[in-house]
């Protein structure tokens, strides 16, 4: 009897099993489809825009150009506000002397912009002028601050004059004063050059 009964009420719930059907699976495609929770959102690290042949310039109070910055290519991630540049090559800029010329294979802005972290083959290039010599430096990795004309690095580096060859770990350079001070390591050595 019972048996007869439960029959007797699944064929009267029957119709409503492909209801059911239906609501389960809308239900299982609306999760799927919902948008990152805001934390999730914060998590990711995707690229919001790429430039390719950048170039800024920035310029001092009186208007001048201070310093120019080009890149083969830069992007930016907003979840850190790092701006990410390939091939950069930033060019310091005087009135009484010929500009100052860094070069790496990559670099990184801070998120004010205010900061530049050069990476892997980074060389800069100070022009004789004013009584003082030529000066190469390379090294692997180079902290510029562009507005107050200073560059570090805790790294090993190499700063090539004529006649000598100077080798460091630890450096801070002062292009204002035209000043080096190489902090530990110091090797050098020294070619006379001839007349």
């Amino acid at each position: 009897m019972t048996a007869i009964r439960f029959t007797a009420q699944a064929r009267a719930w029957l119709p409503l099993l492909p209801l059911l059907l239906l609501l389960a699976a809308t239900y299982w495609l609306s999760q799927q489809v919902q948008p990152l929770l805001q934390v999730q959102a914060e998590l990711r690290h995707d690229v919001d825009y790429v430039v390719e042949h950048f170039s800024a310039t920035s310029l001092n109070d009186q208007g001048q150009p201070r310093f120019t910055l080009t890149a083969e290519k830069l992007w930016h991630y907003p979840d850190d506000d790092a701006t990410h540049l390939q091939m950069p090559h930033l060019t310091n800029l005087y009135e009484d002397r010929p500009p100052t010329l860094t070069t790496a294979q990559a670099g990184k802005i801070s998120s004010k912009g205010d900061d530049i972290f050069l990476f892997d083959e980074v060389r800069m290039l100070r022009p004789a002028s004013n009584g003082y010599g030529e000066q190469l430096f390379a090294t692997d990795y180079l902290h510029v601050v562009p507005d107050r004309d200073w560059a570090e690095t805790d790294q090993a580096v190499v700063v090539t004059t004529p006649g000598n060859v100077m080798r460091a770990v630890g450096m801070e350079l002062d292009n204002k004063a035209r000043t080096v001070k190489l902090l530990s390591s110091v090797r050098a050595t020294h070619d006379p050059v001839l007349p």
